[in-house]
């Protein structure tokens, strides 16, 4: 079993709290990402499962054994980091056997071991190729092969494609999911993306300052968000938010609409100014002001306006929420 369980974990630096009382269970072989903006916490959550952060208070598990002071290099697991840590002397084919020779293993099952690796992430052809040989993303995957020839109980990846194009992160979101289901292992993974993580994750863990916001599958957090930071932060553009009375409706309420949801042939109708419109291949983003609110819709790249805009939102589109943010 390879289940992770924090239960009532806190990390200060003196008096700054930065990860603040959470409690998570990760299942066995499931793919769990940690989303959220820079500094809230999720890379420390990270480093504390991996044993390269002591935890303040409370405990952490790793296939239910207690691993809170039993060192890195013992709790079986797998690291990736966002710089690659590639030995630039060392061929693909060392770096990747690189830790099984430091717990000397035997010589014939580090070649099977690498090879298998290399089979599995395309890098036979490169294996006594120097990582300066490489692209970005073969780089990342022999980053990935020193990992897999550990067969580790638990893989923790950290931003691991935030140094590739855009491009090369869309094709190897696919290949880290597609390594996945093979290995058959855990994985949690950690970015600021929320496209990453809604296209990634079995389930999703979005953070705010230390704290745990929601937890669910991806299509639950983008349609059930349990409050104004969910809603706002998984979602391209974000979502809309606009005070009852701008639209109309309860001025006790904050509502919130998709822009993909802003023009629907609803009875709430509101004529706007429009800013600045984007061109994104099939669609276009205008952006306008509603009251004290900056909003977007998200049109069909044909859909014809001059510099006005009438909005239509059906009631059942609209999410509301209190003044302390909580979905309602």
């Amino acid at each position: 079993m390879s289940n992770v369980v924090l239960k009532n974990v806190s990390k200060a630096y003196d008096k700054n709290v930065v990860i603040n009382n959470i409690n998570l269970e990760i299942k066995d072989k499931e793919f769990v990402v940690l989303v959220g903006a820079s500094g809230c916490g999720k890379s420390t959550i990270l480093r504390m499962i991996a044993g390269l952060e002591d935890i303040t208070t409370g405990e952490i598990l790793i296939g239910d054994k207690k691993v809170n002071d039993i060192p890195p290099k013992d709790r079986d697991i797998a690291f990736v980091f966002q710089s690659y840590a590639l030995y630039p002397h060392m061929t693909v084919r060392e770096n990747i056997a690189f830790g099984l020779k430091m717990r000397k293993v035997d010589k014939k099952i580090i070649e099977q071991k690498v090879q298998e690796a290399a089979e599995i992430l395309d890098l036979t052809e490169y294996l006594d190729r120097k990582p300066k040989q490489l692209s970005g993303g073969q780089r990342q995957r022999v980053a990935l092969g020193r990992a897999i020839v550990r067969n580790p109980k638990v893989f923790l990846m950290d931003e691991p494609l935030s140094n590739l194009d855009a491009k090369l992160r869309v094709q190897m979101r696919s290949e880290i999911k597609k390594l996945h289901e093979k290995l058959q292992t855990t994985f949690i993974y950690v970015t600021h993306d929320q496209t990453e993580a809604l296209t990634m994750g079995d389930r999703i863990v979005v953070l705010d300052k230390g704290i745990i916001q929601q937890v669910d599958k991806p299509e639950e957090i983008y349609n059930n968000p349990a409050n104004t930071f969910v809603a706002g932060f998984i979602g391209s553009p974000q979502m809309n938010f606009i005070e009852g009375k701008d639209l109309g409706l309860d001025e006790n309420i904050l509502y919130g609409v998709r822009p993909e949801k802003m023009i629907c042939g609803g009875q709430i109708k509101k004529t706007v100014d429009v800013e600045i419109t984007e061109l994104l291949g099939s669609e276009k983003i205008a952006y306008f002001n509603i009251g004290s609110r900056k909003c977007s819709a998200k049109l069909t790249s044909d859909y014809n306006f001059d510099k006005t805009l009438e909005i239509s939102i059906r009631e059942e589109d609209l999410y509301k929420f209190d003044k302390n943010g909580m979905r309602v």
